[in-house]
């Protein structure tokens, strides 16, 4: 080797060690932000969730980080992320809308259900009804619902999670009633829908639809967002009616892993999302009406929940799979109660 190619290699060696020493890497530099894509009525718990992780986040860190929050429908959020929206973690409130990010664009890992406590699931509700002051309609079950005098709101199952929970709760209802029947289940839930006036695409617009615009008679939606709007609108003009037998909502999260790793946000999209387990997050996932996971917050906040027959999607339908397939797809049984719709 000639002394010039030594003084060259030298050279090199010294700009390496230079841009070692001065913690420059060869993948993306950590973001000073990231994107939660989440439900379409999570804006408020969110809200006051992300200031204080992103100051926990400093002081453990030192790194200055902000997160940014997407809301809608879930199913129109997860194919938002699909068509490339750059969501670094999602906070939804269906499984199969995670699943479809695995699935169909290969954003999540398979294994996702065992990276974070609790199947990935911090904190969960249930579809429960909200009524006008005094419930005038004497509104108490899912069977008052398939009444002629009886306008239901809630939003569009091909588009929100919120809504899909409804379908299910009352399908389980029904299945309960007449002894796992499913053809008197279908003909009783396509009565509900019946009753429907307006499909709005996300829970927050049908809670507007029936709130603000005082359409329809009951409002179906999560026990948080019934609670929410009795705080927001003054509990004098809306009373919660909860119905003695509901679906367990849960509200899995995960990283998008192809994006955090592209966009080196990994390492803060995780500790984001172990953040919603802690006991401070879940005070304040409780303090928003939504049922924590923290046993002793659990337990704290016990009396202002109700007692309700939760039951679970894997023991009524199979689990989410076989929902996905029975159900939700084209041709299944969600379509034949939109029949004549």
């Amino acid at each position: 080797m000639t002394l010039r190619n030594l003084a060259r290699l030298g050279l090199g060696l010294l700009l390496l060690t230079g841009l070692l020493a001065s913690g420059v890497k060869a993948h993306a530099e950590e973001p000073a932000e990231i994107l939660n894509v989440s439900y379409d009525v999570g804006r408020e718990l969110f809200a006051d969730l992300n200031p204080v992780f992103q100051q926990e986040w400093q002081a453990k860190s030192g790194q200055t980080i902000t997160v940014n929050q997407s809301h809608g429908g879930t199913s129109k959020q997860a194919r938002s992320i699909l068509e490339g929206l750059k969501a670094d973690v999602v906070t939804f409130n269906q499984v199969t809308d995670v699943e479809t990010l695995h699935k169909k664009g290969d954003l999540v890992v398979a294994d996702w259900q065992s990276k974070f406590p609790n199947s990935a699931s911090p904190f969960y509700s249930l579809p429960s009804f909200l009524v006008r002051a005094g419930n005038p309609k004497n509104i108490k079950d899912w069977d008052d619902l398939t009444r002629d005098d009886v306008r239901v709101i809630f939003p569009n199952p091909k588009t929100s999670g919120n809504a899909r929970y409804t379908y299910l709760a009352a399908t389980a209802y029904a299945l309960d009633k007449f002894g796992g029947d499913q053809a008197k289940a279908t003909e009783f839930v396509k009565k509900i829908f019946a009753n429907v006036p307006v499909f709005d695409t996300g829970g927050r617009a049908a809670t507007t639809t029936f709130v603000e615009r005082g359409i329809g008679d009951v409002l179906i939606t999560f026990e948080a967002e019934v609670q929410g709007a009795r705080k927001e609108f003054g509990p004098d003009k809306f009373d919660a009616v909860t119905p003695s037998l509901s679906l367990l909502a849960e509200f899995p999260v995960a990283v998008v892993d192809k994006v955090a790793d592209a966009r080196g946000s990994r390492e803060v999209s995780t500790a984001y999302l172990n953040f919603l387990y802690t006991p401070e997050a879940q005070e304040i996932i409780a303090r928003h009406a939504y049922r924590a996971t923290d046993e002793a917050v659990s337990k704290k906040h016990a009396a202002e929940f109700p007692a309700v027959k939760l039951v679970k999607v894997e023991d009524v339908f199979g689990g989410w799979d076989k929902v996905a397939k029975e159900h939700f797809a084209s041709g299944g049984l969600l379509d034949q109660v939109f029949v004549n719709q």
